[in-house]
């Protein structure tokens, strides 16, 4: 048994995605624009899907995102520690140029589609079995009529559906998500390998903004992200 639609939603924009500086697993709360990101790209998950299950990271982050769309639609949010951020040890916070800066040899390696082993960092292999594990943990208690939607992170998404297709740690054919936008699988029928397909990537809101990464498109609308008192 297993869950028949599976959403894999990345939160919202924070500072930090704003600077582009590297999160891992610091945990930063959304910013202006990713409280509405959260917001506007819940309601058109909604206006697609009616979610039966929400389970996020325990980073504040993609807590505050799931908190968006349970509120919606009234269910509760779940964490699990397992759908957390790759870490990335000391690159933690810093931009790419400052990490070129102190560790040029590593960040070559990583930039060409290695590990920075020598920092502190999550190989691939071991985020894709954290995140593997738990999708396919929640997705297994439930049934194909139900929806799951699992709020997580960037990298963390990208291994995940790297796992559930079967491909290799390190396989890199899909490109990097925006915020607050998700991916669509659905279980294989049978007895086959993969046991999941991928039925959509890089979802969310198409008319929402002008630029997405830069928030709503009128100055009122920023103050209608901030949380009511």
């Amino acid at each position: 048994m297993t869950v028949g639609r599976l959403l894999l939603w990345r939160h919202g924009r924070t500072a930090y995605n704003a600077s582009a500086r590297l999160q891992g697993q610091v945990d930063i709360p959304l910013d202006d624009v990713g409280r509405w990101q959260a917001r506007t790209a819940a309601a058109a998950m909604l206006a697609r899907h009616t979610p039966t299950r929400v389970v996020s990271s325990d980073l504040g982050r993609a807590t505050q995102t799931a908190e968006a769309l349970a509120r919606m639609v009234g269910v509760p949010v779940e964490l699990d520690a397992r759908l957390r951020e790759r870490g990335f040890g000391e690159w933690e916070g810093l931009t790419g140029d400052e990490i070129a800066a102190r560790w040029p040899e590593d960040h070559a390696v990583w930039r060409a589609g290695g590990e920075p082993t020598r920092v502190g960092a999550e190989s691939r292999s071991v985020v894709a079995a954290r995140t593997g594990e738990a999708i396919r943990e929640l997705a297994g208690a439930m049934d194909r009529t139900q929806v799951l939607v699992v709020v997580s992170h960037g990298a963390a998404i990208s291994s995940a559906v790297a796992e559930l297709l079967g491909m290799p740690a390190d396989w890199r054919a899909i490109a990097g998500m925006h915020n607050a936008h998700w991916a669509e699988l659905v279980p294989s029928s049978g007895d086959v390998h993969p046991a999941w397909r991928l039925a959509g990537y890089g979802l969310g809101p198409t008319d929402a903004s002008r630029d997405w990464d830069a928030g709503p498109d009128r100055e009122d609308d920023v103050a209608s992200t901030r949380d009511p008192d």
